[in-house]
């Protein structure tokens, strides 16, 4: 067999049987797939994983607790044979060469009528990579080209520009904390394939530098207590760009709908029947925390984690947040904008029974090489800001959570 090369095809199964013999980790990987594809999925084994288990009880599959029989294969349309029982592998195999059933198996490819390819799908696209035959089959470098194929059709290097896909419209893509690397597949993809992108400071500005020279960026950065751009215009630009048939990225830091006004801008293209995807992003109110050592949750010390803003102080009327309330919850609380309104925010806290000696960590330029995390309490706080010139942007964490070691101990 191996000196002839595999054929490639793909295989529409959506209704028709598919017969698993195994329950392992062979099943627990390939059995996403094949339920993805529609399949009627018959397992049989005596045992599974627990992740194949989960799948029965979901309903996704059938499974049959007993091992391999004669007769299993009848009415399959293709079979994976991956029990640990090499006897029953071929014995279950030359039943599918009876019966012209394709059939994979995982403990023997030179006897086996189909192979598996590494695949991965972007955008409705599927790739799939398959060794020449089985004498030079290596999963290892399969994978390998796969996933630098589906990297360049997520990053648009291998997509001509002039071929690809383009949508007018507008994308309102969270960039993630400021580590480029932490923005999401889809937020790439369309980063690369956009006309024009309109950018916050706090985005991943790093990722700018890639776009080709016709991408037009829009400087939208709101510089703490400098220079901003009024959200009126950020509308106006996207909507004006939009209707000039301009496939529109809009880049902010975080998460679109975590204190970015992502909804405002998505209410103002509505109105303007403007197209609009959201592409959430990891917000840095977790991320963050989690970059720089702290869990915002951990078993036996906090059940709970809140987010709020900080940029309105507890002592204006303009505030939304009960602080009299966040003083008395035990878990964590995370404040995004609030370097300059700390000193407040731990007077209020403390005021409404907070221990002045709860721990509090400010993390600077979170998952940028400028990253600091600089220490305190409530009640050193806003003499520690000052020392050490913290400044934003900032995620401030309050909570016992903040003392947690490597360890799991506070």
């Amino acid at each position: 067999m191996a000196e002839h090369p595999a054929y490639p095809v793909g295989l529409r199964l959506a209704g028709r049987r598919v017969l698993v013999l195994g329950g392992g980790q062979v099943a627990q990987r390939r059995l996403p797939g094949l339920i993805a594809a529609g399949a009627d999925v018959r397992l049989v084994s005596p045992s599974a994983t627990p992740s194949v288990e989960a799948m029965a009880d979901a309903g996704e599959i059938v499974w049959e607790r007993r091992r391999y029989q004669e007769g299993d294969l009848d009415g399959a349309w293709y079979a994976l044979i991956a029990t640990s029982d090499p006897a029953a592998n071929t014995t279950a195999s030359a039943e599918g060469e009876r019966n012209r059933v394709w059939c994979v198996r995982s403990d023997d490819a030179e006897q086996a009528t189909a192979w598996t390819p590494a695949t991965g799908t972007s955008e409705g696209v599927t790739v799939a990579v398959l060794a020449a035959d089985a004498g030079v089959r290596d999963p290892r470098h399969t994978a390998a080209i796969r996933d630098a194929v589906l990297a360049g059709l997520q990053d648009g290097t291998l997509v001509a520009r002039h071929h690809r896909h383009r949508t007018a419209g507008v994308a309102l893509v969270g960039g993630g904390p400021g580590d480029p690397d932490l923005i999401t597949v889809r937020g790439r993809r369309l980063l690369a394939e956009a006309d024009v992108v309109i950018a916050d400071r706090l985005g991943p500005r790093d990722l700018l530098s890639e776009l080709p020279p016709h991408v037009e960026v829009i400087d939208a950065a709101k510089i703490p207590y400098g220079r901003f751009m009024a959200q009126e215009a950020i509308n106006s630009a996207l909507i004006e760009h939009a209707k000039q048939g301009k496939s529109v990225v809009r880049l902010k830091g975080g998460d679109p709908y975590v204190f970015g006004r992502g909804m405002e801008e998505l209410h103002a293209l509505a109105e303007a029947g403007i197209p609009c995807t959201v592409v959430p992003g990891i917000s840095s109110s977790i991320s963050v925390p989690g970059a720089a050592g702290i869990p915002v949750t951990h078993r036996g010390v906090a059940h709970e984690f809140t987010v709020v803003s900080g940029h309105v102080a507890p002592d204006d009327e303009r505030s939304l947040v009960d602080w009299a309330s966040l003083a008395k919850l035990t878990g964590t609380l995370v404040i995004l904008m609030g370097v300059d309104k700390i000193g407040k925010i731990a007077e209020a806290l403390v005021a409404h029974g907070k221990a002045p000696e709860t721990p509090v960590a400010l993390v600077q330029e979170g998952t940028t090489a400028a990253q600091r995390r600089v220490d305190a309490t409530l009640a050193t706080v806003a003499e520690t800001v000052a020392a050490r010139d913290v400044r934003p942007p900032a995620v401030i964490v309050i909570g016992e959570v903040v003392a947690v070691g490597p360890d799991g101990t506070a």
